[in-house]
């Protein structure tokens, strides 16, 4: 029997059915043919095959696979990065929404912030047991975050660098100008190379905080999950800060504020309900209302900026809240990737009135607010 190429079967998967006859024209193993089955049962959905004719033909897999055998099967065929691909892929691109509303397959997959924003979508659709089953995937997910996000925000709100050193060697506080300087005696010009024998750090002066507000104002059409999950647990990151009132909304065409329970992000994140229209005018004058100190107050209004209300009255509000000296931000996303994707008319015409736009990370978002309060 012919031993097959390795190499050749790995094209034969990434191609698919076509290339048969130029890679494994004498058929696949039996891993690959698992393999081929398993994306097949996922991506032969892909429209654009469809449109174009084009469909993968699968391995000796069964013609019906339910989604907790085809979970089964990536499991015990493919590697871990791939597996979380091909969950993220089922969820996401395909919507297959059985993924997360069966108990057998909630109990394999691998809890992620791109899973976690596929359970906020689908919650509506579960009963009680498998909500039980999907809150498990939301406590690990922020959990991983909040221990993530907090030390984060922490140096964020400890102090600005100072000139004095520090015995402290942390990587945030190194001092790279006198760290060179004070090791030139040990360059070696044949190897172009500067040995460090004394590492310099410089030391942080104490913040002091006086009563600031910061409001998170959070669009939940289903477009922003991520934004919302990373808003949730930065709101409860900032709660515990001395000095900082931490208030947190999330609004579509209604407005939600969720200030009540910002300590415990879990169950916050386990009340929201993503998708809907968007009024982002009637949430931005409700935070209006909450401003006590307009000079003292920075709003982030986190969305994607497509209004479904009325852009005039949005429009006025921000020009407003400017005026009065409030700090406005309009954040196109608010999570780890800070990708934006928004509307730029309505974006321009809110940077006109003096709203800062952009996109930031968490991190980056407490620099901002230690910056500015500092």
């Amino acid at each position: 029997m012919t031993e097959l190429d390795p190499a050749l079967e790995r094209w034969r998967l990434i191609l698919g059915a076509p290339a048969a006859a130029v890679t494994c024209a004498a058929g696949l193993g039996a891993e690959a043919a698992g393999q081929d089955a398993a994306l097949d049962w996922l991506y032969e959905r892909d429209t654009e095959l469809e449109r174009r004719d084009i469909r993968r033909t699968g391995g000796s897999g069964p013609s019906i696979v339910h989604a907790v055998d085809w979970l089964d099967d990536i499991h015990r065929l493919f590697p871990k990065a791939t597996i979380e691909r091909l969950e993220r892929d089922a969820v996401q691109r395909y919507g297959l929404h059985d993924v997360l509303t069966d108990p057998g397959v909630l109990e394999r997959l691998e809890p992620n912030a791109e899973l976690l924003g596929a359970v906020l979508r689908t919650k509506h659709l579960m009963n009680p047991e498998v909500l039980r089953m999907a809150r498990r995937i939301v406590e690990q997910v922020v959990r991983d975050l909040t221990e993530r996000m907090a030390a984060e925000i922490r140096v964020c709100f400890t102090g600005t660098r100072s000139r004095r050193p520090s015995r402290i060697a942390r990587a945030a506080d190194f001092d790279f100008p006198k760290t060179v300087r004070t090791n030139l005696a040990h360059y070696r010009p044949d190897e172009q190379r500067l040995y460090i024998e004394t590492a310099h750090f410089r030391a942080r002066t104490r913040k002091h905080i006086d009563n600031w507000q910061v409001i998170l104002l959070v669009d939940q059409s289903g477009s922003m999950a991520g934004s919302v999950i990373h808003s949730a647990v930065t709101a409860a990151c900032l709660w515990n800060l001395p000095g900082i009132k931490t208030h947190l909304v999330a609004f579509d065409t209604a407005v939600v504020d969720l200030t009540r329970e910002v300590d415990d992000p879990v169950e916050l994140l386990m009340k929201v309900q993503l998708g809907g229209g968007t009024d982002i005018a009637r949430a931005l004058a409700y935070a209006a209302q909450l401003v006590e100190h307009p000079r003292r107050t920075i709003i982030a209004l986190i969305s994607d900026f497509y209004e479904g209300g009325r852009p005039g009255a949005l429009i006025r509000t921000a020009a407003a809240l400017v005026a009065e000296g409030t700090t406005v931000l309009g954040l196109a996303a608010l999570d780890e990737q800070s990708d934006p994707a928004y509307d730029r008319e309505t974006g321009q015409r809110l940077a006109d009135v003096g709203v800062h736009m952009g996109a930031m990370t968490p991190g980056e978002l407490a620099g901002f607010i230690a910056e500015k309060i500092g």
